[in-house]
């Protein structure tokens, strides 16, 4: 994701109020923020470490949670064990620490109530952040846009907010979940076990109840690459697709 910043976007204060565990390697962080903005479903915000002896890391982390949620936000911070800036909060951050953040950012990878559907939305691993905003936007919003969720991990116990998303999937209220697992048996009945292919696209399409009006792709540079290639091949235009890359 990009690091790029906008003038019109302080740094900020924010202190950590909760800390959940996700998954073996993802851990939720709750930040009260000192100056609340508004944002959009799919933003992200700048964080800011800076040590001692003066040296700074910046690294940018999608807002797990909804525009609703008021002057707190979530971030859904996945442990890299070469990272500068994600060992510190998984190792050493705890409740009342206070960090340095700047926001909201992008403008092209976001999606409103307003802005209609249907929408095809995919994800590999962390990268379901951001769409995780948008179902939860939906949900609070009382959306009618049908929505169907691709979700592409190793293993189940990678399943970001697994628990949330399988019961929004039950609620049956134009919300479709199909999960994938690429190293490990499905555990659901209707999911898969392999890497998304055009095939998947077209039944997780058959889902709708029209072709869909957006469709955004989020995770690594070659799971985007990979699953908006597969989106194209079954016949979902370019135009329509966003894509958010993270790393390089």
């Amino acid at each position: 994701m990009s690091e790029a910043s906008a003038p019109q976007s302080p740094w900020q204060t924010a202190r950590i109020t909760r800390i959940e565990k996700r998954t073996p390697r993802v851990t939720s962080f709750f930040f009260a923020l000192s100056r609340p903005f508004a944002y959009r479903a799919g933003q992200h915000v700048d964080v800011r470490l800076t040590a001692p002896d003066g040296y700074q890391a910046r690294r940018s982390y999608s807002i797990a949670s909804a525009p609703e949620s008021g002057a707190t936000i979530e971030l859904a911070i996945e442990k890299l064990d070469d990272g500068e800036v994600s060992p510190f909060f998984h190792e050493v951050a705890a409740v009342g620490d206070e960090i340095e953040l700047r926001g909201p950012l992008g403008g092209h990878f976001v999606w409103s109530d307003s802005d209609g559907g249907p929408l095809l939305l995919v994800g590999g691993g962390s990268g379901v952040v951001p769409l995780m905003a948008m179902v939860r936007h939906r949900t609070l919003r009382k959306s009618a846009a049908p929505v169907a969720l691709m979700f592409s991990v190793r293993v189940w116990d990678e399943v970001i907010f697994r628990d949330e998303l399988i019961s929004l999937d039950d609620r049956r209220d134009g919300f479709d979940l199909v999960l994938t697992l690429t190293r490990e048996a499905a555990q659901r009945p209707s999911d898969y076990s392999r890497r998304i292919d055009t095939a998947m696209v077209m039944q997780a399409q058959a889902r709708l109840p029209q072709p869909p009006a957006l469709a955004f792709v989020c995770g690594a540079n070659a799971f985007v690459s990979a699953a908006a290639q597969a989106l194209i091949d079954a016949g979902i235009s370019a135009d329509i697709i966003r894509t958010e890359r993270y790393g390089v």
